[in-house]
């Protein structure tokens, strides 16, 4: 029997499943009716944004729920788009770039521990890079520290998994 139990904390998504999730995306832009003549694009770039170029407003917002449709069917959560802003592009057309969550930053980090913190579990977190290590000798007080995050994840807009449980 092991002496300390532990998970860590993330905040990472499947890049397959994004690209698939981009090209159901394409496809229903390119099929839709009100969608199929505006010469819409989505692209992704690299791993860091997605990329909407379309003609207006209307039709940049369709887009944006189409994807948060497919990308949460595909098991990602919509949290992983960031809204951006609506810029000028070339030809009369409008650009949003959504840049995507990735990874545990260090202010992200620093808040989670402190909300564990306050909890007054008898375990112990700490910041390992891009990722929250939470160890405890008792197996229930991870769980509901697993428990209270699921809760305050939707607090944070951040989606956070859970790895490594051991």
């Amino acid at each position: 029997m092991a002496s300390e139990y532990s998970f860590d904390i993330v905040s990472e998504f499947d890049q397959q499943e994004l690209v698939n999730a981009l090209d159901q995306a394409r496809r229903d832009v390119a099929t839709r009716y009100d969608l199929k003549d505006t010469g819409s694009e989505i692209t992704l770039d690299s791993d860091k944004s997605v990329t909407i170029l379309t003609t207006d407003s209307y039709t940049l917002s369709s887009i944006v729920d189409i994807l948060q449709a497919k990308i949460t069917k595909r098991g990602i959560s919509p949290m992983v788009l960031t809204r951006g802003k609506e810029d000028d592009a070339a030809n009369n057309k409008i650009r949003e770039v959504l840049p995507l969550k990735k990874g545990v930053d260090k202010e992200l980090a620093k808040k989670i521990v402190s909300a564990i913190k306050e909890q007054q579990l008898k375990v112990q977190a700490s910041i390992q890079g891009e990722q929250v290590r939470v160890s405890s000798k008792d197996k229930d007080s991870l769980q509901q520290v697993i428990t209270y995050m699921r809760t305050l994840s939707d607090e944070l807009q951040v989606p956070l998994q859970f790895t490594n449980y051991r």
